[in-house]
């Protein structure tokens, strides 16, 4: 499991799919927002949650599709179905490979990309809480659309069509505990729910994402 996690994560940082273009594009959209809404420090420390959450998704979106698509390319992903692994497992690995490739980066520049949306110092706590809890549901969420999508020409945007309202509640709870957490607020509440969407996609995705491979190398 070890070696075919060290695969993946080398395979991401190869393909520039995850770690460097995540980091730019989460950094363009940080800058670009002052320029688009104002320079005003009230606006932009109360939208700053919502913006680094859509951020944040958006950057973790950017390489799902690559996923399964260099193992499907190469033949890998048959030898896979082979291994002694299960399935489940390979799905798992599929997902922290890209959380810790993509996701974690971006929580790690939050704190300083949130300074420049002028979030107020009681936010850095909840936002980063947020982000910890919250991305994994992104990685394991996209990991199920790669593979409904895995071997469709240009699946890209039809990946993102279907991820994209999955993410929602994520996104949500996740910006609802970083904004309550900027205005002094209890933010609790919206954290347990995030915890609990994330472990229920742990939990069920990964059957559902090994199922739709095994159809779709049939």
């Amino acid at each position: 499991m070890r070696a075919l996690l060290m695969r993946d994560l080398r395979l991401a940082v190869r393909a520039g799919g995850g770690f460097g273009l995540g980091l730019a594009f989460f950094l363009i959209v940080v800058v670009l927002i002052p320029f688009a809404v104002g320079p005003q420090s009230a606006l932009l420390s109360r939208i700053a949650p919502g913006v680094l959450w859509i951020g944040a998704l958006l950057a973790c979106l950017l390489s799902l599709d690559r996923l399964f698509a260099l193992d499907w390319e190469d033949g890998s992903l048959d030898l896979l179905a082979t291994a002694p692994l299960p399935m489940e497992a390979i799905v798992s690995l599929k997902a922290l490979a890209h959380w810790l490739t993509t996701a974690l980066p971006l929580v790690l520049i939050t704190p300083l990309l949130a300074v420049l949306l002028n979030l107020p110092a009681a936010g850095f706590a909840p936002l980063l809480l947020s982000l910890l809890l919250g991305t994994p549901a992104l990685s394991v969420i996209g990991t199920f659309g790669a593979a409904l999508t895995v071997g469709i020409k240009r699946g890209g945007l039809l990946m993102s069509l279907l991820v994209l309202p999955l993410y929602v509640p994520t996104l949500i709870f996740g910006a609802e505990a970083a904004r309550r957490g900027a205005t002094g607020m209890d933010y609790a509440t919206p954290l347990v729910l995030l915890a609990g969407i994330t472990c229920g996609t742990i939990a069920l995705l990964p059957f559902a994402s090994a199922a739709v491979l095994r159809v779709n190398l049939r």
